[in-house]
């Protein structure tokens, strides 16, 4: 096995809202030499790093829209997000929690704080993933993945911390989030000073956004909280050690080296298919689902 080397540690770039309740720095595709070819299959991190919101007795969030073409995926560390789609999907998302939405053929939906915790507020942290799915995938009927924290496969690395897997492998345990392609997702909780190994191919688009804490990567390469490591496309494992109690997200996935044609919340392979999807919204095939 060779080295997963570090291409560049990207600064967070300055924070805007979605809607009213989600304060985020764009990672991808909004840093140059990050767009979605590059870090294909994952075409859009938005990270709402902690961030206090008052009480209201009005959630805040995002309003009823569509997606098609891919799934979103919303991790949550503090605070509470609920969701509602027109097929039918929905929930509270924890702290610690995961929704995987597959929008796949189209959905309408709306995310927002979770009543009880918006009325009294409090730090609110959160990132959300979109993963491009395979073009034979993308008219699938929609589907929907509520996974709880207790349902996360646990790595023990001992004194080091654990590894909480999503999606994908981590030292021979498999994620409970079923993927339409090769995806590894998963959080690395590590004591001062911990240390853990990730091994993943070469070619995989790999990065490593530090949530808690500072880590050091393969022994040098140092990254503060609200960070992100992007690795070079070459090497396969890498190390991570924690300055402090730290908490890291991992992602790598297998490019799917497909065309993108993206347009707002639609991403497809092609410009007729945007406008057959601009098409099929505007005549209410994405089902209904009330403000």
């Amino acid at each position: 096995m060779t080295t997963k080397t570090v291409e560049k540690i990207i600064s967070p770039k300055p924070a805007h809202f979605v809607g009213d309740g989600f304060r985020v720095h764009n990672f991808i595709p909004g840093i140059p030499g990050m767009d979605m070819k590059r870090m294909d299959p994952f075409i859009m991190l938005d990270y709402n790093s902690k961030f206090h919101f008052n009480g209201t007795d009005q959630p805040r969030g995002v309003g009823v829209h569509p997606h098609r073409g891919f799934e979103t995926v919303t991790i949550a560390y503090k605070g509470k997000v609920q969701h509602h789609d027109s097929a039918g999907g929905g929930g509270i998302i924890g702290e610690g929690d995961v929704q995987w939405m597959t929008a796949a053929k189209g959905v309408l939906h709306k995310e927002y704080h979770e009543k009880k915790w918006a009325k009294t507020g409090g730090i609110f942290q959160m990132v959300q993933l979109w993963v491009n799915l395979p073009a034979v995938y993308k008219m699938s009927c929609p589907k929907y993945q509520s996974i709880p924290n207790t349902d996360m496969t646990k790595v023990d690395l001992g004194n080091n911390g654990f590894v909480e897997i999503i999606a994908g492998i981590h030292n021979d345990q498999k994620g409970p989030a079923f993927t339409f392609s090769p995806v590894h997702v998963m959080n690395a909780k590590l004591n001062k000073h911990g240390k853990a190994e990730f091994n993943f191919p070469a070619d995989y688009n790999t990065a490593a956004l530090v949530i808690e804490g500072s880590i050091t990567v393969n022994g040098s390469e140092k990254a503060p909280v609200n960070h992100l490591v992007l690795f070079k496309n070459e090497g396969e494992t890498f190390t991570i050690e924690a300055q402090e109690d730290s908490i890291i997200l991992i992602i790598s996935g297998m490019p799917l080296n497909e065309p993108i044609h993206a347009h707002g919340p639609f991403v497809m392979n092609s410009r007729d298919e945007i406008m057959q999807t601009f098409e099929d919204y505007n005549l209410g095939r994405f089902g209904y689902l009330p403000d």
